[in-house]
């Protein structure tokens, strides 16, 4: 009787333990490194996809990738939605604000630090604590680092999901689609061996594969 009386308390006390995070983090690095900066408007239509698919408590910021992206001034808009529907509303108005005029004001950068995008998003997203973690990256994937800036620097990707959208092939990439090839399973290797999952979308069409 003991022993049942035992088993009981502790069911319940492990039905009483800390609640499980349901609400999801979003981090959006764009790329603005050259000619793609041509390619923003695709990059406003997933973020306003995006946008609609957040619901009360989700986390959604999205930072440019430029020459030194290891920094808080590249987040371009960031909010954590309200549980009121109308305030939510808002948010959402106010953050599609400040994308576009980041896109009207948005210059091609010299360099595309995106390991230094991701150590900023992966320290933002680990300070809001959200149930799940996404880090959509809208890039090329050819990185050029300044001479001077380290980015030898470990990614702590574990729980993360890594999505690479509109990955365009370059000029090169067309003599030698070895190049191409090359960068995706780099990027898939160096996110994978650092705990975090890796996908690829390249047709925005299928935005729900992300959610």
């Amino acid at each position: 009787m003991k022993k049942l009386i035992t088993l009981s308390i502790f069911l319940l006390l492990s039905a009483c333990g800390e609640p499980v995070a349901r609400n999801q983090g979003i981090y959006m690095l764009i790329d603005t490194s050259g000619t793609y900066t041509e390619e923003l408007d695709k990059a406003q239509q997933v973020i306003n996809y995006t946008l609609a698919k957040m619901n009360p408590g989700d986390t959604f910021a999205v930072a440019s990738i430029n020459t030194g992206s290891f920094s808080e001034k590249n987040i371009r808009a960031k909010v954590t939605f309200d549980d009121r529907p109308s305030i939510t509303n808002k948010q959402k108005q106010a953050f599609q604000q400040s994308i576009q005029q980041f896109v009207d004001e948005a210059t091609p950068a010299s360099y595309t630090d995106i390991t230094g995008g991701l150590l900023q998003a992966v320290e933002f997203l680990n300070e809001k604590q959200p149930g799940s973690k996404t880090i959509l990256i809208f890039s090329d994937l050819k990185e050029e680092i300044k001479e001077g800036y380290n980015r030898d620097v470990p990614l702590q990707l574990d729980g993360f999901n890594l999505v690479a959208l509109n990955v365009t092939k370059l000029r090169t990439d067309n003599l030698d689609p070895n190049q191409y090839l090359g960068r995706l399973e780099e990027w898939k290797l160096k996110v994978e061996q650092s705990g975090g999952r890796w996908q690829v979308v390249n047709d925005l069409e299928r935005l729900e594969k992300i959610f």
